[in-house]
């Protein structure tokens, strides 16, 4: 039992990592959740950001992203 509480706690929500990605064709951007345990579809995307810890941290990075005109929504 001692093993297995340390794996749960690696994949704790807390410790979820965010990316802001950008579908291509359309510079539409999101906020993706990584503990997702699928990728986004379709496959058409890129990740524009570096992994951010929260998903307010997340949008953030998304707000500047759209003044800096690499996303449009």
């Amino acid at each position: 039992a001692g093993i297995a509480l340390p794996a749960i706690a690696t994949v704790s929500p807390a410790q979820a990592a965010f990316h802001i990605i950008k579908w291509s064709g359309n510079d539409v951007c999101q906020v993706w959740d990584e503990s997702v345990p699928t990728k986004p579809w379709p496959d058409n995307y890129k990740a524009v950001s570096k992994p951010v810890a929260t998903f307010d941290g997340a949008v953030a990075v998304k707000a500047h992203l759209m003044k800096k005109g690499v996303c449009k929504i």
